[in-house]
């Protein structure tokens, strides 16, 4: 299981946004120099995140780039979705069925249960942890997501 850098840099690329004060916009430049990306690649991540509606774009000498909506109400998992997927999607058995056309264990699989699993805990922590949630410091995040594998979500523990 692997990120990509794609969905890496872009969780960062939003994160700086959601940093900012009064949901104020960078530019690209500012977005590269802050992260230590290319601006290039900066800029193709912007285009996937705006496309994907988790940011918005102005032009002009007050232009730049902001969050389409609260950091508290764009999860981590939405966030991926649009940057690159999920680990496990319900195509995966047949397009990894082998040499086969149809998988030999395609009825009785507990490889795919242990796939389907994994998806729903990872599916749990992403759309439970939002850009707020990973704007606090690293150890106020292992005490979140800590005490919310017990009880709550992070937002819930905040209130």
């Amino acid at each position: 299981m692997k990120l990509s850098a794609q969905e890496e840099y872009g969780l960062r690329c939003l994160l700086r946004l959601g940093a900012q004060r009064g949901g104020g916009s960078l530019t690209i430049p500012e977005i590269s120099r802050a992260e230590g990306i290319s601006a290039e690649y900066v800029a193709k991540i912007m285009r996937i995140l705006r496309q994907g509606g988790l940011v918005t774009s102005a032009r002009g000498a007050a232009g730049g780039y902001t969050l389409a909506r609260t950091p508290e109400q764009i999860t981590a998992g939405e966030a991926l979705a649009v940057l690159g997927g999920r680990l496990f999607e319900s195509d995966f058995c047949d397009r990894h069925a082998g040499a086969e056309s149809l998988c030999t264990h395609s009825i009785d699989c507990s490889i795919r249960s242990l796939w389907r699993a994994l998806q729903n805990a990872v599916d749990n922590v992403l759309t439970t942890t939002t850009l707020r949630d990973l704007l606090c410091s690293e150890p106020e995040l292992v005490l979140l997501m800590s005490d919310r594998t017990r009880t709550q979500s992070p937002a819930q523990l905040r209130e």
